[in-house]
């Protein structure tokens, strides 16, 4: 038994979470209440106890942590029609909200609730008999996801040190920007992620945007939307984990499969088909059609082209109705796999997986359903774009020191915001320099003599 822990910080963590655990329910059967859906009876390939952990009474919990600063978004889960998966005393909330600032979340008040926080991650901990690491769920652009959610990752790091940490980070964008100051909050943050998580994936909102405008038509869509489209790829990129098989079984795997040395473990998702319900009762997308459709870049989920950059790693999940042979033979024709890239150095780190437990559908007026889909996860000098283009916007706000004042007044010193910008640019030169590193410098990457 290998569990893992789902942490959710912040409204937009929250309510991904919400949402995802939403779509494991209905992927496993388990009912509102906890129970196991009567028709249903636990398949031998199912690893529930993953995920879940379950009660005396037979019910079905989530090994899930909700935290915020506020109590509104933690009371429309609580309250809300799943309720009843989650306990109680597992939702750790504050009096007063983040004010988008990074600052009020990892330097004061968020130091308010860490410890709280920490007591009841170490209870769900102590109740698992192989911890295998932990999920992190945050926004970066707010400042509970940012700032709470960095702090949360360093104490993580700190006393889990041998575990597994994976975050789902949702990155800002500049065109849907809802704080002048997320660019800052998102910069800050990367001292955490580049120095405690081992895999941080990127869920870039300027990429999911334009995926529901051009792929689902909806113009304006809104947090629903997303976060069903997002909870879609997290539940392909954790399928191996929740049911037994081959590949990235378990997070270890996945780090270590993904992920060819410690300093470059920024990961994005892509994801095929996207369908409209406008299409959905059309013809079925054929198993070569979507493998060539998620390596589009319009099907990526961070707003960078693979094709500038080139390939550390990458791995394709297919679920439902896709056969072996099928799989196998759309990617040794297809000729955008023919065409990857891989940095000199580094062997064709590609690997693929087959499930037949296809996704469940969630009741949505704009995302359709397909019997078969792909998911795959990038570990490409491309991600750069994204650290370039949110670090350009930091340097316009922070060379006039615009804004500074309200984030110093929380605690915070000035130096670490030159620090944090510091992190995301070594960040862009390790990943630019693997395009021509030469195989005998690979050694040397832990220790950053890059």
């Amino acid at each position: 038994m290998r569990e893992v822990i789902s942490i959710h910080v912040g409204q937009a963590g929250i309510q991904l979470g919400t949402t995802c655990w939403e779509l494991f329910c209905l992927e496993h059967e388990i009912q509102p209440d906890g129970q196991i859906s009567p028709d249903k009876s636990i398949s031998n390939d199912e690893c529930l106890n993953a995920f879940y952990s379950e009660t005396k009474e037979g019910n079905w919990l989530a090994r899930a942590a909700f935290v915020d600063l506020e109590p509104l978004i933690i009371y429309e889960t609580m309250y809300g029609p799943n309720r009843k998966l989650f306990q109680p005393n597992r939702f750790i909330y504050g009096k007063e909200d983040a004010s988008n600032n990074f600052g009020r979340g990892h330097s004061s008040i968020g130091r308010n609730i860490i410890d709280p926080s920490l007591e009841v991650i170490r209870k769900i901990a102590e109740d698992c008999e192989e911890l295998q690491g932990f999920l992190i769920y945050h926004s970066l652009g707010g400042g509970t996801g940012s700032g709470l959610g960095s702090l949360i990752l360093e104490r993580l790091s700190q006393e889990y040190s041998q575990k597994t940490k994976i975050n789902f980070s949702i990155w800002p964008s500049g065109k849907n920007s809802v704080a002048v100051v997320e660019p800052y909050n998102a910069t800050l943050s990367m001292h955490a992620l580049k120095n405690d998580s081992d895999a941080a994936i990127i869920l870039d909102n300027e990429a999911i945007y334009e995926i529901c405008k051009k792929q689902l038509n909806v113009v304006r869509p809104n947090y629903t939307v997303l976060n069903r489209l997002i909870a879609l790829g997290i539940s392909s990129m954790t399928t191996s984990m929740r049911y037994n098989g081959t590949v990235n079984a378990n997070l270890s795997e996945f780090t270590s499969s993904l992920v060819p040395s410690p300093n470059f473990h920024f990961l994005f998702p892509s994801y095929a088909p996207v369908i409209s319900t406008d299409h959905q009762c059309g013809p079925n997308i054929s198993v070569m059609e979507m493998t060539r459709e998620v390596f589009q870049v319009e099907n990526a989920w961070a707003k960078c082209d693979p094709k500038n950059g080139k390939y550390l790693a990458y791995s394709l999940n297919y679920r439902g109705d896709a056969s072996y042979e099928d799989a196998s033979f759309a990617i040794a024709n297809l000729e955008p796999i023919k065409t990857v890239e891989f940095a000199d150095w580094c062997p064709a780190g590609a690997k693929f997986a087959i499930n037949d437990k296809k996704i469940a559908a969630i009741t949505d007026k704009h995302l359709g359903q397909s019997p078969r889909t792909i998911s795959m996860i990038n570990n490409n000098t491309s991600i750069t774009e994204v650290f370039d283009r949110i670090g350009h916007k930091f340097e316009l706000l922070y060379c006039k020191r615009a804004y500074v004042y309200w984030y110093i007044s929380e605690g915070m010193e000035e130096h670490e915001f030159n620090e944090a910008f510091e992190d995301m640019k070594t960040i862009e030169t390790e990943y630019n320099s693997l395009c021509n590193m030469p195989e005998s410098s690979i050694n040397d990457l832990d220790a950053g003599e890059i």
